[in-house]
Protein backbone atom coordinates (compact mmCIF):
# COMPACT_ATOMS: atom_id res chain seq x y z
CA UNK A 1 0.00 0.00 0.00
CA UNK A 2 1.35 3.42 -0.97
CA UNK A 3 1.54 6.27 1.51
CA UNK A 4 -1.73 8.22 1.62
CA UNK A 5 -1.94 11.55 -0.15
CA UNK A 6 -4.01 14.40 1.22
CA UNK A 7 -6.71 16.31 -0.62
CA UNK A 8 -9.37 18.78 0.43
CA UNK A 9 -12.07 17.06 -1.63
CA UNK A 10 -12.43 13.68 -3.33
CA UNK A 11 -15.05 13.34 -6.06
CA UNK A 12 -16.15 9.81 -6.93
CA UNK A 13 -17.34 9.42 -10.50
CA UNK A 14 -16.56 11.38 -13.68
CA UNK A 15 -19.92 11.29 -15.43
CA UNK A 16 -21.68 14.55 -16.27
CA UNK A 17 -22.53 15.30 -12.62
CA UNK A 18 -18.96 14.66 -11.53
CA UNK A 19 -17.51 16.73 -14.37
CA UNK A 20 -19.83 19.66 -13.69
CA UNK A 21 -18.80 19.44 -10.03
CA UNK A 22 -15.09 19.41 -10.81
CA UNK A 23 -15.41 22.24 -13.34
CA UNK A 24 -16.82 24.51 -10.64
CA UNK A 25 -14.43 23.21 -7.99
CA UNK A 26 -11.57 24.20 -10.29
CA UNK A 27 -13.04 27.66 -10.78
CA UNK A 28 -13.11 28.03 -7.00
CA UNK A 29 -9.49 27.02 -6.66
CA UNK A 30 -10.32 23.91 -4.64
CA UNK A 31 -7.81 21.13 -4.00
CA UNK A 32 -9.56 18.00 -5.30
CA UNK A 33 -9.05 14.56 -6.78
CA UNK A 34 -11.46 12.56 -8.96
CA UNK A 35 -11.67 8.77 -8.85
CA UNK A 36 -13.31 7.10 -11.85
CA UNK A 37 -13.59 3.35 -12.42
CA UNK A 38 -13.69 3.63 -16.23
CA UNK A 39 -10.72 4.50 -18.45
CA UNK A 40 -12.16 7.82 -19.60
CA UNK A 41 -14.52 10.56 -18.40
CA UNK A 42 -18.14 11.06 -19.40
CA UNK A 43 -19.95 8.05 -18.00
CA UNK A 44 -22.51 6.85 -20.53
CA UNK A 45 -22.03 9.87 -22.80
CA UNK A 46 -20.29 8.60 -25.90
CA UNK A 47 -20.23 10.17 -29.36
CA UNK A 48 -19.17 8.13 -32.38
CA UNK A 49 -18.20 9.72 -35.71
CA UNK A 50 -18.16 7.17 -38.51
CA UNK A 51 -18.83 7.10 -42.25
CA UNK A 52 -20.34 10.57 -42.34
CA UNK A 53 -22.56 9.95 -39.30
CA UNK A 54 -22.26 11.59 -35.90
CA UNK A 55 -24.22 9.58 -33.36
CA UNK A 56 -24.68 9.28 -29.61
CA UNK A 57 -24.51 5.85 -28.01
CA UNK A 58 -25.73 7.19 -24.67
CA UNK A 59 -27.77 10.33 -23.91
CA UNK A 60 -28.78 12.12 -27.11
CA UNK A 61 -30.15 15.50 -26.11
CA UNK A 62 -30.80 17.81 -23.21
CA UNK A 63 -33.25 20.62 -22.57
CA UNK A 64 -32.19 24.13 -21.58
CA UNK A 65 -34.54 24.10 -18.63
CA UNK A 66 -32.11 25.23 -15.90
CA UNK A 67 -30.20 28.51 -15.78
CA UNK A 68 -27.08 26.62 -14.68
CA UNK A 69 -26.95 24.78 -18.01
CA UNK A 70 -27.38 28.01 -19.99
CA UNK A 71 -24.65 29.75 -18.02
CA UNK A 72 -22.28 26.79 -18.28
CA UNK A 73 -22.32 26.97 -22.08
CA UNK A 74 -21.87 30.74 -21.92
CA UNK A 75 -18.88 30.19 -19.67
CA UNK A 76 -17.32 27.49 -21.85
CA UNK A 77 -17.44 29.69 -24.94
CA UNK A 78 -15.57 28.35 -27.95
CA UNK A 79 -14.33 25.34 -25.95
CA UNK A 80 -17.75 23.74 -26.44
CA UNK A 81 -20.25 25.17 -28.91
CA UNK A 82 -23.90 24.78 -27.93
CA UNK A 83 -26.18 23.51 -30.68
CA UNK A 84 -29.94 23.91 -30.30
CA UNK A 85 -32.62 22.26 -32.40
CA UNK A 86 -34.59 24.39 -34.83
CA UNK A 87 -38.31 24.97 -34.97
CA UNK A 88 -38.88 21.53 -36.50
CA UNK A 89 -38.17 20.08 -33.05
CA UNK A 90 -41.64 21.27 -32.09
CA UNK A 91 -43.05 18.60 -34.40
CA UNK A 92 -43.53 15.56 -32.19
CA UNK A 93 -45.47 12.47 -33.10
CA UNK A 94 -47.42 9.79 -31.28
CA UNK A 95 -48.15 6.40 -32.86
CA UNK A 96 -51.82 5.45 -32.93
CA UNK A 97 -53.19 2.48 -34.89
CA UNK A 98 -49.90 2.20 -36.76
CA UNK A 99 -49.88 5.84 -37.92
CA UNK A 100 -47.90 8.83 -36.69
CA UNK A 101 -50.21 11.54 -35.37
CA UNK A 102 -48.87 15.02 -34.48
CA UNK A 103 -48.92 15.79 -30.78
CA UNK A 104 -51.27 18.79 -30.75
CA UNK A 105 -50.29 22.24 -29.57
CA UNK A 106 -53.05 24.74 -29.05
CA UNK A 107 -56.80 24.46 -28.55
CA UNK A 108 -57.88 23.96 -32.16
CA UNK A 109 -55.35 21.21 -32.87
CA UNK A 110 -56.31 19.61 -29.58
CA UNK A 111 -59.94 19.49 -30.70
CA UNK A 112 -59.10 18.04 -34.12
CA UNK A 113 -56.58 15.39 -33.03
CA UNK A 114 -57.66 11.72 -33.14
CA UNK A 115 -55.37 10.96 -30.20
CA UNK A 116 -57.97 11.76 -27.53
CA UNK A 117 -61.61 10.79 -27.14
CA UNK A 118 -64.35 13.38 -27.53
CA UNK A 119 -65.39 12.64 -23.97
CA UNK A 120 -61.95 13.67 -22.69
CA UNK A 121 -61.73 16.65 -25.06
CA UNK A 122 -64.91 18.04 -23.50
CA UNK A 123 -63.81 16.94 -20.04
CA UNK A 124 -60.62 19.00 -20.29
CA UNK A 125 -62.80 22.14 -20.27
CA UNK A 126 -63.51 21.39 -16.63
CA UNK A 127 -59.85 20.91 -15.65
CA UNK A 128 -59.43 24.44 -14.21
CA UNK A 129 -62.35 23.84 -11.85
CA UNK A 130 -61.28 20.52 -10.35
CA UNK A 131 -59.86 20.37 -6.84
CA UNK A 132 -56.12 19.97 -6.52
CA UNK A 133 -54.72 16.68 -5.28
CA UNK A 134 -53.91 16.14 -1.63
CA UNK A 135 -51.82 12.97 -1.87
CA UNK A 136 -48.11 13.79 -2.38
CA UNK A 137 -47.47 10.17 -3.36
CA UNK A 138 -50.15 10.13 -6.05
CA UNK A 139 -48.86 8.43 -9.20
CA UNK A 140 -48.78 10.17 -12.54
CA UNK A 141 -51.49 7.83 -13.87
CA UNK A 142 -53.80 8.73 -10.99
CA UNK A 143 -53.17 12.44 -11.41
CA UNK A 144 -53.77 12.50 -15.18
CA UNK A 145 -56.94 10.41 -15.06
CA UNK A 146 -58.24 12.61 -12.22
CA UNK A 147 -57.61 15.88 -14.04
CA UNK A 148 -57.66 15.06 -17.76
CA UNK A 149 -58.94 11.59 -18.62
CA UNK A 150 -57.78 8.15 -19.70
CA UNK A 151 -57.08 8.94 -23.36
CA UNK A 152 -54.74 11.77 -22.34
CA UNK A 153 -52.92 9.27 -20.17
CA UNK A 154 -52.69 6.66 -22.93
CA UNK A 155 -51.76 8.89 -25.86
CA UNK A 156 -49.94 11.86 -24.35
CA UNK A 157 -48.59 11.19 -20.87
CA UNK A 158 -47.69 7.50 -21.21
CA UNK A 159 -45.50 8.06 -24.31
CA UNK A 160 -44.03 11.17 -22.68
CA UNK A 161 -42.95 9.10 -19.67
CA UNK A 162 -41.59 6.40 -21.98
CA UNK A 163 -39.55 9.04 -23.79
CA UNK A 164 -38.01 10.49 -20.64
CA UNK A 165 -37.92 7.68 -18.09
CA UNK A 166 -38.59 4.58 -20.22
CA UNK A 167 -41.00 4.14 -17.35
CA UNK A 168 -44.56 3.44 -16.30
CA UNK A 169 -46.83 6.35 -15.26
CA UNK A 170 -48.54 4.04 -12.75
CA UNK A 171 -45.18 3.90 -10.89
CA UNK A 172 -43.81 7.42 -11.44
CA UNK A 173 -44.73 9.99 -8.77
CA UNK A 174 -44.88 13.58 -10.09
CA UNK A 175 -43.77 15.20 -6.82
CA UNK A 176 -40.34 13.60 -7.30
CA UNK A 177 -40.14 12.84 -11.03
CA UNK A 178 -41.93 15.89 -12.46
CA UNK A 179 -41.84 18.51 -9.69
CA UNK A 180 -42.69 21.43 -11.99
CA UNK A 181 -45.89 19.69 -13.07
CA UNK A 182 -46.74 18.76 -9.49
CA UNK A 183 -46.11 22.29 -8.23
CA UNK A 184 -48.21 23.76 -11.04
CA UNK A 185 -51.29 22.03 -9.65
CA UNK A 186 -50.36 22.66 -6.02
CA UNK A 187 -49.67 26.36 -6.53
CA UNK A 188 -52.39 27.28 -9.01
CA UNK A 189 -54.91 24.46 -8.53
CA UNK A 190 -54.89 23.62 -12.24
CA UNK A 191 -52.49 22.89 -15.09
CA UNK A 192 -54.41 25.18 -17.44
CA UNK A 193 -54.74 28.05 -14.96
CA UNK A 194 -51.13 27.63 -13.87
CA UNK A 195 -49.80 27.64 -17.43
CA UNK A 196 -51.90 30.70 -18.27
CA UNK A 197 -50.81 32.68 -15.21
CA UNK A 198 -47.16 31.76 -15.55
CA UNK A 199 -47.30 32.93 -19.16
CA UNK A 200 -48.14 36.43 -17.96
CA UNK A 201 -45.74 36.42 -15.04
CA UNK A 202 -42.86 38.86 -15.45
CA UNK A 203 -39.60 36.98 -15.93
CA UNK A 204 -36.26 37.82 -14.39
CA UNK A 205 -33.25 38.24 -16.72
CA UNK A 206 -32.15 34.74 -15.72
CA UNK A 207 -35.57 33.24 -16.44
CA UNK A 208 -35.57 34.83 -19.89
CA UNK A 209 -32.43 32.85 -20.73
CA UNK A 210 -34.18 29.54 -20.02
CA UNK A 211 -35.47 28.77 -23.51
CA UNK A 212 -36.31 25.10 -22.88
CA UNK A 213 -34.86 24.36 -26.31
CA UNK A 214 -33.56 20.91 -27.10
CA UNK A 215 -29.77 21.02 -27.16
CA UNK A 216 -26.66 19.10 -28.02
CA UNK A 217 -23.10 20.18 -28.78
CA UNK A 218 -21.49 20.81 -32.12
CA UNK A 219 -19.69 17.59 -33.04
CA UNK A 220 -21.49 15.59 -30.34
CA UNK A 221 -21.84 15.49 -26.56
CA UNK A 222 -18.38 14.00 -26.08
CA UNK A 223 -17.08 17.49 -26.84
CA UNK A 224 -18.91 18.76 -23.74
CA UNK A 225 -17.27 15.98 -21.72
CA UNK A 226 -13.82 16.84 -23.06
CA UNK A 227 -14.28 20.56 -22.45
CA UNK A 228 -15.25 19.99 -18.81
CA UNK A 229 -12.47 17.43 -18.38
CA UNK A 230 -9.77 19.72 -19.77
CA UNK A 231 -10.92 22.77 -17.84
CA UNK A 232 -11.16 20.76 -14.61
CA UNK A 233 -7.46 19.91 -14.90
CA UNK A 234 -6.66 16.45 -16.28
CA UNK A 235 -4.05 15.89 -13.57
CA UNK A 236 -6.86 15.91 -11.01
CA UNK A 237 -8.30 12.66 -12.40
CA UNK A 238 -7.40 9.04 -11.70
CA UNK A 239 -9.00 6.49 -14.03
CA UNK A 240 -9.34 2.73 -13.62
CA UNK A 241 -9.85 3.35 -9.90
CA UNK A 242 -11.59 0.20 -8.70
CA UNK A 243 -12.97 -0.98 -5.35
CA UNK A 244 -13.34 2.55 -4.01
CA UNK A 245 -14.33 2.67 -0.35
CA UNK A 246 -14.82 5.62 1.97
CA UNK A 247 -14.63 5.57 5.77
CA UNK A 248 -14.70 8.33 8.40
CA UNK A 249 -11.18 9.11 9.63
CA UNK A 250 -9.63 11.88 11.75
CA UNK A 251 -12.24 14.64 11.15
CA UNK A 252 -12.46 13.66 7.53
CA UNK A 253 -12.45 10.53 5.40
CA UNK A 254 -10.01 7.86 4.34
CA UNK A 255 -10.65 6.90 0.72
CA UNK A 256 -9.05 3.72 -0.59
CA UNK A 257 -9.00 2.31 -4.11
CA UNK A 258 -7.10 -0.06 -6.37
CA UNK A 259 -5.28 1.57 -9.28
CA UNK A 260 -4.74 0.24 -12.81
CA UNK A 261 -1.69 -1.76 -11.68
CA UNK A 262 -3.58 -3.47 -8.86
CA UNK A 263 -1.87 -1.42 -6.15
CA UNK A 264 -3.96 -0.34 -3.18
CA UNK A 265 -3.90 3.44 -2.72
CA UNK A 266 -5.33 5.75 -0.07
CA UNK A 267 -6.34 9.39 0.11
CA UNK A 268 -7.04 11.47 3.19
CA UNK A 269 -9.83 13.89 2.35
CA UNK A 270 -11.72 16.45 4.37
CA UNK A 271 -14.76 16.12 2.15
CA UNK A 272 -16.17 13.51 -0.25
CA UNK A 273 -18.66 13.96 -3.07
CA UNK A 274 -20.21 10.81 -4.54
CA UNK A 275 -21.84 11.07 -7.98
CA UNK A 276 -22.18 7.35 -8.74
CA UNK A 277 -25.35 5.31 -9.24
CA UNK A 278 -27.41 4.24 -6.24
CA UNK A 279 -26.75 0.57 -6.95
CA UNK A 280 -23.04 0.83 -6.10
CA UNK A 281 -23.25 3.13 -3.11
CA UNK A 282 -23.33 0.45 -0.40
CA UNK A 283 -19.85 -0.82 -1.32
CA UNK A 284 -18.40 2.69 -1.54
CA UNK A 285 -19.86 3.82 1.81
CA UNK A 286 -19.70 0.68 3.99
CA UNK A 287 -19.90 2.65 7.25
CA UNK A 288 -23.53 3.62 6.65
CA UNK A 289 -26.02 1.35 8.37
CA UNK A 290 -27.54 -1.24 5.96
CA UNK A 291 -31.06 -0.24 7.04
CA UNK A 292 -30.36 3.30 5.87
CA UNK A 293 -28.40 2.38 2.78
CA UNK A 294 -31.11 0.01 1.57
CA UNK A 295 -33.46 2.95 1.24
CA UNK A 296 -31.05 4.42 -1.31
CA UNK A 297 -29.85 1.33 -3.16
CA UNK A 298 -33.39 -0.02 -3.62
CA UNK A 299 -33.90 2.61 -6.31
CA UNK A 300 -35.48 0.99 -9.36
CA UNK A 301 -33.83 1.41 -12.78
CA UNK A 302 -35.12 0.99 -16.32
CA UNK A 303 -32.99 -1.08 -18.66
CA UNK A 304 -32.78 0.40 -22.15
CA UNK A 305 -31.41 -0.76 -25.48
CA UNK A 306 -30.33 2.04 -27.80
CA UNK A 307 -30.15 1.28 -31.54
CA UNK A 308 -28.45 3.85 -33.77
CA UNK A 309 -29.38 3.49 -37.44
CA UNK A 310 -27.67 5.45 -40.20
CA UNK A 311 -28.81 5.55 -43.83
CA UNK A 312 -26.72 7.21 -46.56
CA UNK A 313 -29.91 7.59 -48.58
CA UNK A 314 -33.27 7.61 -46.84
CA UNK A 315 -36.36 6.72 -48.85
CA UNK A 316 -38.96 6.32 -46.12
CA UNK A 317 -41.27 8.77 -44.32
CA UNK A 318 -39.65 12.18 -44.14
CA UNK A 319 -38.27 12.76 -40.61
CA UNK A 320 -39.44 16.34 -40.06
CA UNK A 321 -39.41 16.77 -36.31
CA UNK A 322 -38.05 15.68 -32.96
CA UNK A 323 -39.22 12.11 -33.44
CA UNK A 324 -42.04 9.81 -32.49
CA UNK A 325 -43.11 8.06 -29.30
CA UNK A 326 -44.97 4.78 -29.05
CA UNK A 327 -47.64 4.39 -26.34
CA UNK A 328 -47.69 1.10 -24.45
CA UNK A 329 -51.27 0.65 -25.63
CA UNK A 330 -49.98 0.16 -29.19
CA UNK A 331 -48.14 -3.02 -28.14
CA UNK A 332 -45.05 -2.45 -30.29
CA UNK A 333 -41.45 -3.56 -29.83
CA UNK A 334 -39.99 -0.04 -29.59
CA UNK A 335 -40.47 2.86 -27.18
CA UNK A 336 -39.75 5.61 -29.65
CA UNK A 337 -37.49 6.97 -32.35
CA UNK A 338 -35.45 10.20 -32.46
CA UNK A 339 -34.77 11.96 -35.75
CA UNK A 340 -31.21 13.03 -34.88
CA UNK A 341 -30.25 14.19 -38.37
CA UNK A 342 -33.29 16.49 -38.42
CA UNK A 343 -32.58 17.95 -34.99
CA UNK A 344 -28.93 18.85 -35.53
CA UNK A 345 -26.59 19.62 -38.41
CA UNK A 346 -24.02 17.23 -39.87
CA UNK A 347 -25.40 14.11 -38.19
CA UNK A 348 -25.80 12.21 -41.50
CA UNK A 349 -24.65 12.52 -45.11
CA UNK A 350 -26.70 14.79 -47.40
CA UNK A 351 -29.92 13.01 -48.29
CA UNK A 352 -29.41 10.47 -45.52
CA UNK A 353 -30.88 9.97 -42.07
CA UNK A 354 -29.67 9.22 -38.56
CA UNK A 355 -32.17 7.64 -36.16
CA UNK A 356 -31.93 6.49 -32.56
CA UNK A 357 -34.48 3.86 -31.61
CA UNK A 358 -35.12 2.98 -27.96
CA UNK A 359 -36.33 -0.42 -26.77
CA UNK A 360 -36.95 -2.13 -23.42
CA UNK A 361 -37.88 0.06 -20.48
CA UNK A 362 -39.42 -1.01 -17.18
CA UNK A 363 -42.31 -2.84 -18.87
CA UNK A 364 -40.12 -4.88 -21.22
CA UNK A 365 -36.80 -5.57 -19.46
CA UNK A 366 -36.44 -8.83 -21.38
CA UNK A 367 -35.67 -6.96 -24.60
CA UNK A 368 -32.11 -6.03 -23.66
CA UNK A 369 -31.34 -9.73 -23.14
CA UNK A 370 -32.17 -10.58 -26.75
CA UNK A 371 -29.37 -11.33 -29.20
CA UNK A 372 -28.21 -8.78 -31.77
CA UNK A 373 -29.85 -10.79 -34.55
CA UNK A 374 -33.16 -10.83 -32.69
CA UNK A 375 -32.98 -7.08 -32.10
CA UNK A 376 -32.15 -6.36 -35.74
CA UNK A 377 -35.11 -8.48 -36.82
CA UNK A 378 -37.42 -6.47 -34.53
CA UNK A 379 -35.98 -3.18 -35.80
CA UNK A 380 -36.51 -4.21 -39.40
CA UNK A 381 -40.13 -5.16 -38.72
CA UNK A 382 -40.89 -1.95 -36.83
CA UNK A 383 -39.21 0.44 -39.28
CA UNK A 384 -40.93 -1.14 -42.27
CA UNK A 385 -44.21 -0.71 -40.44
CA UNK A 386 -43.94 2.83 -39.09
CA UNK A 387 -41.22 4.59 -41.14
CA UNK A 388 -41.91 2.75 -44.42
CA UNK A 389 -38.49 2.59 -46.12
CA UNK A 390 -38.38 0.78 -49.44
CA UNK A 391 -35.45 -1.26 -48.16
CA UNK A 392 -34.06 -1.87 -44.68
CA UNK A 393 -30.30 -1.75 -45.23
CA UNK A 394 -28.72 0.64 -42.71
CA UNK A 395 -25.20 1.81 -43.57
CA UNK A 396 -24.49 2.10 -39.85
CA UNK A 397 -25.99 0.06 -37.04
CA UNK A 398 -24.89 0.20 -33.41
CA UNK A 399 -26.64 -1.49 -30.50
CA UNK A 400 -25.91 -0.46 -26.93
CA UNK A 401 -27.44 -2.05 -23.85
CA UNK A 402 -27.81 -0.31 -20.50
CA UNK A 403 -29.13 -2.56 -17.74
CA UNK A 404 -29.44 0.37 -15.31
CA UNK A 405 -30.09 3.26 -17.64
CA UNK A 406 -32.67 5.51 -15.99
CA UNK A 407 -33.69 5.74 -12.32
CA UNK A 408 -37.41 5.62 -11.63
CA UNK A 409 -38.68 8.19 -9.17
CA UNK A 410 -41.56 6.38 -7.49
CA UNK A 411 -43.14 6.42 -4.02
CA UNK A 412 -39.91 5.17 -2.49
CA UNK A 413 -38.27 8.48 -3.44
CA UNK A 414 -39.51 10.11 -0.26
CA UNK A 415 -37.58 7.67 1.94
CA UNK A 416 -34.53 7.87 -0.29
CA UNK A 417 -34.42 11.68 -0.25
CA UNK A 418 -35.08 11.83 3.49
CA UNK A 419 -32.27 9.34 4.11
CA UNK A 420 -29.84 11.39 2.03
CA UNK A 421 -30.87 14.53 3.93
CA UNK A 422 -30.41 12.80 7.29
CA UNK A 423 -26.97 11.53 6.29
CA UNK A 424 -25.94 15.05 5.28
CA UNK A 425 -26.74 16.19 8.82
CA UNK A 426 -24.82 13.37 10.46
CA UNK A 427 -21.92 13.61 7.98
CA UNK A 428 -21.90 17.27 6.83
CA UNK A 429 -18.75 16.77 4.75
CA UNK A 430 -20.21 13.85 2.79
CA UNK A 431 -22.24 14.82 -0.27
CA UNK A 432 -24.39 12.20 -2.03
CA UNK A 433 -25.30 13.29 -5.55
CA UNK A 434 -25.88 11.77 -8.99
CA UNK A 435 -29.12 10.96 -10.78
CA UNK A 436 -30.48 9.14 -7.74
CA UNK A 437 -31.71 12.57 -6.61
CA UNK A 438 -32.29 15.95 -8.16
CA UNK A 439 -33.58 14.88 -11.58
CA UNK A 440 -32.30 12.84 -14.50
CA UNK A 441 -31.93 15.42 -17.29
CA UNK A 442 -28.58 16.79 -18.45
CA UNK A 443 -29.49 20.26 -17.21
CA UNK A 444 -30.42 18.74 -13.82
CA UNK A 445 -26.99 17.11 -13.66
CA UNK A 446 -25.22 20.38 -14.44
CA UNK A 447 -27.27 22.23 -11.83
CA UNK A 448 -26.54 19.63 -9.18
CA UNK A 449 -22.83 19.61 -10.00
CA UNK A 450 -22.59 23.36 -9.52
CA UNK A 451 -24.53 23.13 -6.24
CA UNK A 452 -22.20 20.37 -4.97
CA UNK A 453 -19.15 22.49 -5.76
CA UNK A 454 -20.63 25.49 -3.98
CA UNK A 455 -21.50 23.45 -0.88
CA UNK A 456 -18.13 21.73 -0.72
CA UNK A 457 -15.86 24.65 -1.62
CA UNK A 458 -18.04 27.70 -1.02
CA UNK A 459 -19.51 30.21 -3.46
CA UNK A 460 -17.22 32.46 -5.44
Amino acid sequence: MSNPIEKEIVVIGAGLTGLATTYYLKKRGADFLVLEKETQPGGVIQTVVEGGFTCELGPNTGVLGQIEAVELFEDLGDACILETAGDTAKNRYILKSGKWEPLPSGLWKGIKTPLFTWHDKFRILGEPFRKKGKNPDETLSELVIRRMGKSFLEYAVDPFVLGIYAGDPSYIVPKYALPKLYNLEQEYGSFIKGGFRKGFKKKTPEEKKISRKVFSVKGGLTNLVQALFQKSGIDNFIFSANDVTVNPFDNGFLVSYTDSTGQCCTVKAKKVISTIAASGLDKVLPFIQPSQMEKITSLKYAGVLSAVLGFNKWDGIKPDGFGGLVPEKEQRDILGILYMSTLFNNRAPEGGANFTVFMGGVRHPEVIEKSDDEIISLLEKELYSIMKPQHFSPDMLKLTRYSKAIPQYGKDSRERLETIANLSVRYPDLFIAGNLCGGIGMADRIKQGKNMAEMAAGKK
